[in-house]
């Protein structure tokens, strides 16, 4: 069967065609006015199909501008047999041309691919069957934002003046219609990102909220010894500054306290601080956790995250145990401190911070950095300002008030009254040399708590010193007393972080072998 031609006519008087076509661009543009959000694709194509069949015009398309310059087919519609209009994949490459005249928002007509000046242009055309074509590029407020193409594949055309005059009439109602579109896809972006943002904001509140309350009526230093009130005094030196602090002391000496101490002095105190303990976060979530991701960074990262830095921009970032951060933190965490900016995960954007840290830790960094474990660099730019934080043997003092203390804390939880702590017992407590130190004194006067059936409270210490006749004063025999006595505390754990090793600053078969010679024995379980 011979396929149907369409004749090549010239530009001819107005005729009854033109009213008629009007009337039909005048009920498109209402029917796209009244036509819901989610049917606005299905109108424009049945408004091409219309348009098409009306002017006998083989394929019409609708294409949107892309934030990249390039044209993407939204909707298209053509007749029986006529192949589908080019896709946007390498548009730029195959209709260099064209591209260029519509996006300055010229018109791009001819009536035979001969016509067309680029032989790369016309070589696509041919490709893709065209052979003449109406390009109507569709501006609003002077802004091109897509197109109209027109195109005729059977036969060749002459675009005569009216036909010209109709298309762009149409086109003026395309333009408007894909302005609306383009208004509500930017408006669904805009509340989607102000969900977004607000879920954000209110995680954000819930960190803060909850770190406010965990720490409310218990961020007060409580000593008067003056181990405590030299430390104190520090604090009030540095915490005017920005200046970075670093704290050392041994594990459970409420280095946490004085860092928290410094933070609400300081001029960043009407913030919460932001805290980090670098030993409870996995080495591989580490980096985001300080620094944020953006979603997709790695697998499992399903949203957008902001770390810790920049949560605490403008306030205090206390970095707990800093000594256990993995080398390749420790670089980036250098970058921070010497230039304030952070990146997120997947992201390669720079965001400045405005960040006071503080850390501590219990180990020996001078010890890590000869071992090569922990970069000097970093530690030199973290220990601007040193403090030693006092054990609670150095303090035994203070013993009585910190008891008291956790006595109030602990009435309130249980709904018990402690009016009495015997006096021989108050003096126990200060001469047990707390090898966990405060965290270790406080534990205990939660177990009396616990168990107490009255007014009167009794603070058991553990049972292998409160059991201990008269001590020897022998070197060997007070050592091998302090490592049982370690040992005890961890529940004979050597290895690991706040195992016995760990705490007394040895090698973990150093001990080992030391416990063998000592003839300590870890108690078989009964």
């Amino acid at each position: 069967m011979k396929t149907p031609t369409y004749p090549v006519f010239e530009a001819g008087p107005p005729d009854t065609g033109q009213l008629d076509f009007e009337r039909l661009v005048a009920e498109l543009s209402v029917q796209f006015i009244n036509v819901p959000a989610e049917q606005v694709d299905e109108a424009i194509r049945l408004a091409l199909r219309r348009i098409g069949e009306a002017l006998a015009i083989d394929r019409c398309s609708f294409y949107d501008l892309r934030e990249d310059g390039a044209f993407s087919p939204l909707v298209s519609w053509r007749a029986d047999g006529v192949p589908p209009p080019p896709s946007a994949d390498h548009a730029g490459e195959r209709f260099p041309w064209a591209l260029a005249k519509a996006r300055n928002g010229e018109l791009i007509v001819f009536s035979s691919v001969e016509e067309v000046p680029s032989p790369v242009d016309r070589e696509s055309y041919r490709s893709f069957g065209t052979r003449a074509a109406l390009v109507v590029p569709l501006a609003v407020s002077g802004r091109v934002i897509g197109a109209v193409s027109f195109n005729m594949v059977r036969a060749e055309r002459l675009w005569d003046s009216h036909t010209v005059l109709r298309l762009r009439t149409a086109a003026t109602a395309f333009g408007n219609v894909l302005a609306r579109r383009q208004s509500e896809e930017a408006l669904h972006r805009a509340l989607a990102e102000v969900r977004r943002l607000s879920e954000q904001l209110r995680a954000e509140n819930v960190y803060l909220r909850r770190e406010v309350q965990d720490r409310t009526g218990t961020n007060v230093v409580v000593g008067q010894s003056p181990a405590v009130q030299r430390v104190l005094e520090q604090v009030r030196q540095v915490a005017a500054t920005d200046s970075t602090v670093l704290l050392f002391g041994e594990t459970g000496t409420g280095k946490e306290m004085f860092a928290t101490q410094i933070h609400e002095l300081s001029a960043r105190g009407a913030k919460a601080i932001v805290r980090v303990n670098c030993a409870a976060i996995p080495s591989t979530l580490i980096e985001s956790e300080l620094f944020g991701r953006e979603k997709g960074a790695f697998t499992g990262a399903l949203a957008r995250q902001i770390g810790r830095f920049e949560l605490a921009h403008e306030s205090t970032v206390f970095l707990d145990e800093i000594g256990e951060l993995p080398p390749d933190v420790q670089v980036k965490l250098l970058r921070v401190l010497e230039e304030r900016q952070i990146e997120r995960l997947g992201s390669p954007k720079s965001i400045h911070v405005h960040v006071r840290v503080v850390a501590a830790t219990h180990r020996n960094l001078e010890q890590k950095i000869a071992e090569g474990t922990f970069r000097e660099d970093l530690f030199y730019r973290l220990n601007v300002f040193p403090i030693q934080v006092p054990p609670l043997r150095e303090r035994t003092e203070d013993i009585p008030l910190l008891v008291w203390r956790f006595v109030d804390e602990f009435s309130k939880t249980f709904g018990k009254r402690i009016d009495v702590i015997p006096r021989d017992n108050m003096e126990a407590l200060q001469r047990y040399t707390w090898p966990g130190n405060i965290r270790e004194l406080r534990n205990l006067v939660e177990r009396a708590m616990i168990l107490a059936a009255g007014p009167r409270l009794t603070i058991a210490l553990p049972a292998a010193i409160a059991s201990a006749g008269k001590r020897s004063t022998k070197l060997v025999d007070v050592e091998k007393e302090h490592i049982r006595t370690i040992l005890e505390g961890t529940g004979w754990r050597i290895r690991g972080a706040g195992g016995a090793a760990d705490r007394l600053g040895m090698r973990p078969t150093t001990l080992e072998t030391r416990m063998a010679k000592l003839g300590l024995k870890r108690p078989r379980a009964h």
